[in-house]
């Protein structure tokens, strides 16, 4: 026990957490606890005793001295360590605070943090401490209350307050816009930033592995519609990942063992004259007017108005903001008044829900009553929306006779206004997005034929989008339809639901046969075309081309027998179709299948027939490219390299004219492997580095697989071991997160046996485990830089200078600008003595003696 376990243990003790708890939570032995709680100061240093770290300790300082950032988890991993983790984190702590590199740094983040609060968080001392009490026994604790009171914003701060506690950080993951239970997996897989990686297994098993030696809390908001699926996936990660906790934030409880409840319960609110009671109703409305109105106090004028708002809101945070919104036009004295006379019209509601429920019901109907008539009619069909928006999207899918466009921007305002709607930024593009339980009330004010109406003016409008994406895919447009598809994704299930209960579906999933490549994984856009053709069993030429789409997505995975008989049923519904098109884009995949089970000849076959049959079809350039692409890479393995450059050769100028960028990464890849079975090392790593810049704006899993590869086996070809070692590792996990390692292919997987053993023998079996080891801990952004020689959010350093790290380059741009070290501290939210710390380094690192040096620097330096 050291002096900082015996303050935190002290500390969790006066907040009330129990000893057993304690143990648990610092994973430390009750008698531990227990000393700590007798000793009135920090224990002194133990004496010196031998410890089985140090046979290990000159390892350590190795890798310590070549990656300063190496975590213990790593470092263990790297020394073959067996023993205890504890003896570990001591020894390398000891050898961190000797060489002065300072505490391990937080894990990357590679999921969704804590969503950014931009207000003020008021109150809930007592939940908030309930909630590190009950984190500290049980592994899952779940936030329960009504609609409006808080639980998302509290599941935020308690996040937040407990996050050191977790070696690997904290994950959050919104529910809300989810409708399809079967989608919870895939979702949870995203949301912790797991690039498509739920191919080739259930995203539930992937999500089991990934969190199994993980100490991460994350957190589940909005589970009351998804009950029974929320309820199992906890269940089974909680007893697969034994160092995972979850909060869960629902209006009913899971219902699952070893659930803990904490009840969110309104906001309280004293009578006149309470005083030195929880005041935290009243806090929290005049923080939420300062918002609206800078200049609003608290005076002995409006307290008790204030009050009484409050007291007629029953303390409900969201309706205390929406009542706040109208301050824009009322008094606070206007606003008691009105208020009181809108509940006293609205509480006959449904006598069976809690009052709590009535009284934001009719607070909500109070601001819908607020807006004018366009309002109110955009609040309910934006309704529609799934998620966030485009002004467009509104415009289209809200706009009739009764809305034109100008009434749309006007109430959009008006919305965004009153806080009904919210606005954000994303890639330079405007949306809006409505709170989920207005967006519920706004959908309950529609009659059936009226919300029939919308989903079917939704759908269409998702559709023209899709196919407007298919149609310019193979174009200048291509990068920034990738950013459209993942802001759309929750509105385009909401359109391919649709399309399954109207029809039509084969064609929406169908066509867009490059979706994997563009914000949806594998094995969801599988599941869109298995749920399509499963409800549209006849033959049509939709149905063909959508068979073909689902035998290409499982060939690519590896699912060569799924894929066969997705294409064999492909064909035969082209040819009872009379589609021509449907009849070459089959045979393509077939040709595909065969070439990956190491049939060349029937490969060869079937896809020269196919780029004929393409030849007499108006097929898409995007897809007679990819056979281009196809036939050679066949060339290659077959040894005809100067056939197979003659296929990307001729595709290369054609993408090029077209602006596309995504195919001519292919055909530039395709050169770079054709180099390097030539024996030209350098030809190849720079064609492979140039097809990786160009993949870097696509959710392309496969391609850079493929080009992680590629440079890979040209480093080992070119006796670089280490980096090759590093680079198979890397290109390993991202092969998992696909399906098979590169197709199951037998001819793949022989070229990559060859280049592993000759890094191996020039690398050594030690050295070549450690650094291979290093490339699978990568995550997607650290191997593009490491692939392509950079250093990510970092400002460069000089050839005998480290470069500064993320932070540290914050802080220099900081003090360039003159701010002192206080000032630094204040503007980054951390603290005055890491700010110390990280200026001393950064004059060490730059070979710099006084601060103002560093502004010259940043000059010199030609950094921003």
């Amino acid at each position: 026990m050291n002096p900082q376990d015996w303050r935190e243990i002290r500390r969790l003790h006066a907040d009330g957490m129990p000893i057993k708890a304690i143990a648990r939570h610092r994973g430390i032995s009750r008698n531990t606890v227990r000393r700590a709680l007798t000793l009135d100061e920090p224990p002194g240093p133990a004496p010196a005793r031998a410890s089985v770290a140090d046979a290990c300790e000159p390892e350590i300082r190795a890798l310590l001295a070549e990656d300063p950032a190496i975590t213990v988890a790593a470092i263990a991993d790297c020394i073959g360590w067996r023993h205890s983790m504890t003896v570990l984190k001591d020894r390398v702590r000891a050898l961190r605070a000797e060489a002065g590199t300072g505490p391990e740094p937080a894990p990357v983040s590679t999921g969704a943090e804590l969503p950014a609060q931009l207000t003020e968080f008021v109150g809930r001392e007592a939940e908030l401490t309930a909630i590190r009490q009950a984190l500290g026994g049980s592994r899952l604790v779940t936030l329960m209350g009504a609609g409006g009171v808080g639980k998302t914003r509290l599941a935020i701060q308690a996040a937040d307050k407990v996050r050191r506690a977790f070696a690997d950080g904290v994950r959050w993951v919104e529910l809300g816009a989810l409708r399809d239970p079967a989608l919870l997996p895939q979702t949870v897989v995203d949301g912790l930033g797991i690039r498509d990686r739920a191919a080739g297994r259930p995203p539930q098993h992937l999500l089991a592995d990934h969190l199994r030696t993980k100490q991460l809390l994350l957190v589940l908001d909005n589970c009351e519609h998804l009950l029974g699926a929320c309820a199992a996936l906890a269940s089974a990660l909680l007893h697969t990942a034994r160092e995972l906790r979850i909060i869960a934030t629902s209006r009913e409880a899971l219902a699952i063992p070893g659930e803990h409840v904490v009840p969110v319960a309104p906001l309280p609110v004293p009578g006149q004259g309470d005083a030195g009671q929880d005041d935290s109703a009243v806090t929290l409305f005049a923080a939420r007017a300062r918002d609206i109105l800078p200049g609003f106090t608290l005076d002995e004028g409006n307290t008790d108005l204030v009050r009484r708002v409050c007291a007629q809101l029953d303390g409900l945070p969201l309706a205390i903001e929406l009542a706040c919104a109208r301050l824009r036009v009322l008094s606070v004295g206007e606003l008691a008044d009105r208020l009181g006379h809108r509940l006293r019209l609205l509480t006959g509601g449904n006598r069976a829900a809690p009052e709590r429920h009535r009284s934001l019901q009719a607070t909500v109907d109070w601001s819908f009553e607020l807006c004018d008539a366009v309002e109110r009619r955009l609040w309910t069909r934006t309704s529609v929306f799934a998620g966030s928006f485009t002004l467009t999207a509104a415009e289209e899918v809200c706009g009739d006779t009764d809305l034109d466009a100008d009434d749309i921007v006007d109430g959009i305002d008006g919305l965004v206004s009153k806080s009904l709607l919210l606005r954000e930024e994303h890639h330079g593009q405007v949306r809006f997005r409505m709170l989920e339980t207005l967006r519920e009330y706004g959908q309950a004010k529609l009659d059936a034929a009226a919300a029939a109406e919308l989903r079917e003016r939704h759908h269409a409008h998702y559709a023209r989008m899709i196919a407007d994406v298919t149609a310019q895919w193979f174009g200048p447009r291509q990068q920034q339809w990738c950013v459209d598809l993942r802001l759309e994704h929750t509105n385009l299930r909401a359109a391919f639901e649709t399309a399954l209960d109207r029809g039509g579906a084969t064609r929406l999933i169908g066509a867009p046969w490059f979706l994997w490549a563009a914000g949806f994984s594998f094995a969801e856009h599988r599941y869109w075309l298995e749920r399509a053709l499963r409800l549209a069993p006849e033959p049509s030429a939709d149905r063909a081309r959508a068979l073909a789409t689902l035998g290409l997505v499982a060939a690519l995975q590896g699912d060569r027998d799924a894929a066969r008989r997705a294409l064999d049923e492909g064909f035969a519904a082209a040819e009872a179709a009379g589609d021509p098109f449907g009849q070459a884009y089959n045979r393509h995949e077939q040709g595909l299948v065969a070439f990956f089970g190491g049939d060349f000849d029937t490969s060869e076959t079937i896809l020269l027939e196919a780029l004929d049959r393409y030849r007499g079809t108006a097929a898409p350039l995007d897809l007679v490219g990819s056979l281009r692409v196809h036939l050679g890479l066949l060339y290659i393995f077959a040894g005809d390299t100067r056939e197979a450059s003659r296929h990307f050769e001729q595709l290369r100028p054609e993408c090029e004219e077209h602006g596309e960028r995504w195919m001519l990464s292919y055909a530039v890849y395709g050169l770079g492997l054709t180099a390097l079975m030539c024996g030209d090392h350098e030809q190849a790593a720079r064609h492979a580095t140039e097809s990786l810049r160009m993949k870097e704006p696509f959710d392309d899993t496969i391609g850079l697989s493929l080009t992680t590869e590629l440079l890979a086996w040209t480093e080992a070809g070119r006796d670089q071991a280490e980096r090759a070692a590093v680079l198979l590792g890397a290109a390993e996990t991202l092969w998992t997160s696909v399906g098979m390692q590169l197709y199951g292919s037998p001819h793949w997987l022989e070229q990559r046996t060859r280049f592993e053993h000759r890094a191996r023998r020039g690398l050594g079996e030690t050295a070549y485990q450690a650094a291979f080891r290093r490339g699978q801990r990568m995550s997607r952004d650290q191997v593009i830089a490491f692939a392509l020689g950079e250093s990510r959010g970092a400002v460069p350093g000089t050839p005998d200078r480290p470069a500064l790290s993320r932070r540290e380059a914050e802080v220099a741009a900081l003090v360039a600008e003159g701010l002192t070290n206080r000032e630094i501290a204040q503007k980054l939210v951390i603290s005055h003595r890491t700010v110390e710390g990280h200026v001393e380094h950064i004059l060490d690192k730059l070979g710099l003696t006084r601060r103002a040096q560093v502004a010259q620097w940043q000059a010199k330096a030609g950094v921003s």
